[in-house]
């Protein structure tokens, strides 16, 4: 029941705008992608609910890339502006089996789902999904949660901004694409983010990113306000071992056995979980594992290629590689013992366990060191790759491992050994610095439950890597510190400290369950009729306020 009747109707616009932005498709990497921003565009210039002096313009993510930018402005009075984004590309339908060809129309595979999950098991993720669908209170369908809703509940904040004729300030809604790979599109819009300022003469307070917020209980951990966002790095692992036939192994060191000590070791170590929140830091937790052969043979390994993901909350992330290193070492020594006693008993000590009991241990900046002290043409030749490798679409962390087998292929040194480096486009954590901003948020958070019918509280960290790293206030020293460790660093990551837009940023958007699954889903209530209003309330009254004091 809705004790709070809306002078300005927010659910019916931001339910049917939710529905028709998840009906159109936009998984990241498709064409689908590169055409939901034109598309997005059309109807933000036809939406009649945004006003009459709406401005709509695109930018593309950079020059040649057919995705696009989709940027709004409504306009008040003044050059106060609060910025509304998130992104609109989604992960693959695929996994929805026979209820794809309905995964992006909530309203039809709500009853379809149910059915499906008729036999769950109690207690399950399933269980609870169909319970939730019973309820009638919660929505299904690919992208919807994550996060067209919040675009969605951004775009009728800003429909209520533009009927106000009294409004002060602006609102600026900026949707991108790219957010599950490498956030491109948030990258290009903190870019932009300054020049445009300057251009159409706005003071940007605050930037509101509309992520969805994961919560398996009744919603009192979904319904916050995250004030800042955690970081991320990748650290990686090229091992390379001493091949043999698998007739005799003790003559070699198999690369993969190598890299399966570092595994055990770096899984869920306390070393690497950031526990500087106020929040419990994420443990560290392996990605990927593989060794380097292209197909069956009786060789062992002689390389493999590991890679972490580690999150970041006050930590410094260039820290990161001294404790993966320190880790490292303790685990090759471990397990190079463990295998030179097993050699022992059998009678047969041999090859690199008994002549190598060290196995040294390098970082990709000292191996590229090496190559460079007999190649001067190396840095143009690992440009060159790198780039080549990108336009195929190789996901980075692949593009990092061909690039350092390259660079040791050229070194002229031999197994055993494990370089060390990082794999992805780091994301730098963020907090809230600015007090006056605060401020307002205490406001909110403490009127949230007399004015919009809801609790609503606060937590230092959105939990998960997100476009706020890019349009926060971060460390952009960071990125000169993590940079000589990262392959390909100029070609293909480009992060310098002009990089991040610097501007005070929180999350608030909608609240459901296991986004990125077929059981995505939305709580309706919260996400369709009371987020809007508290997006709306939250820019009117930074609007308000006295402005950044950073």
């Amino acid at each position: 029941m809705n004790d709070h009747p809306d002078p300005f109707p927010f659910e019916e616009l931001c339910r049917d705008l939710a529905l028709r932005l998840t009906g159109r498709p936009s998984v990241t990497g498709t064409p689908d992608e590169a055409g939901f921003g034109p598309w997005l565009a059309e109807i933000l210039t036809a939406e009649s609910r945004l006003g009459p002096t709406a401005e709509v313009w695109t930018f593309p993510v950079e020059e040649g890339d057919p995705r696009l930018c989709v940027a709004c402005m409504v306009r008040g009075s003044g050059r106060a502006t609060v910025l509304l984004t998130g992104h609109y590309d989604t992960v693959t339908t695929s996994d929805y089996g026979d209820l794809e060809e309905v995964a992006l129309r909530p309203e039809e595979l709500a009853p379809r789902l149910r059915a499906r999950l008729e036999s769950a098991r109690p207690g399950s993720a399933e269980w609870l999904a169909r319970e939730d669908l019973a309820s009638g209170r919660f929505l299904p369908g690919r992208g919807l949660l994550d996060m067209k809703a919040g675009l969605a509940a951004g775009l009728s904040a800003m429909a209520a901004f533009a009927a106000d004729p009294r409004a002060r300030g602006n609102l600026l809604f900026i949707a991108v694409p790219d957010e599950e790979n490498a956030s491109a599109g948030a990258r290009r819009a903190a870019v932009e983010l300054g020049p445009l300022a300057r251009e159409r003469g706005l003071e940007i307070r605050l930037a509101v990113n509309l992520d969805a917020i994961a919560d398996d209980g009744d919603g009192t951990a979904g319904r916050v306000v995250a004030l800042g966002t955690v970081g991320k790095v990748l650290p990686t692992a090229f091992v390379v071992g001493a091949p043999v036939h698998s007739g005799f192994p003790l003559r070699g060191l198999n690369a993969a056995v190598l890299a399966a000590a570092l595994a055990q070791r770096l899984e869920w170590a306390p070393e690497l979980t950031d526990e500087t929140a106020a929040e419990p830091g994420t443990p560290v937790s392996l990605l990927s594992l593989k060794d380097g052969k292209a197909g069956y043979d009786v060789t062992t390994p002689g390389t493999a290629f590991a890679y972490w993901n580690v999150l970041n909350h006050r930590r410094d992330p260039a820290r990161v590689l001294d404790i993966v290193e320190a880790l490292a070492r303790e685990a090759v020594r471990a397990c190079v013992e463990d295998l030179h006693a097993r050699a022992l008993r059998s009678g047969q000590p041999s090859g690199p366990i008994a002549t190598a009991p060290e196995v040294p241990i390098l970082r990709y900046s000292q191996l590229l060191a090496r190559v460079r002290a007999t190649d001067a043409a190396i840095d143009q030749a690992v440009a060159a790759e790198g780039a080549r490798l990108a336009a195929t679409g190789m996901p980075f962390p692949d593009i990092c491992q061909v690039l350092t087998a390259m660079l040791w292929t050229r070194s002229g040194l031999s197994g055993p050994a494990i370089v060390l480096g990082l794999g992805s486009t780091p994301y730098l954590a963020t907090e809230l610095a600015d007090p006056r901003t605060r401020a307002d948020i205490d406001a909110l958070l403490a009127e949230a439950p007399a004015r919009h019918g809801t609790s609503l509280h606060a937590v230092d960290y959105f939990a998960g890597i997100s476009d706020m790293s890019f349009f926060g206030q971060g460390d952009a020293g960071a990125f000169a510190r993590l940079a000589p460790e990262t392959p390909a660093w100029d070609t293909c990551v480009r992060l310098g400290p002009s990089s991040l837009a610097g501007v005070p940023t929180v999350n608030l958007g909608p609240w459901g369950r296991d986004y990125h699954t077929p059981l995505e889903r939305i709580e309706a209530d919260y996400g369709f009729r009371v987020l809007p209003r508290l997006l709306f309330d939250l820019a009117t009254r930074v609007l308000r306020s006295g402005g950044v004091t950073t």
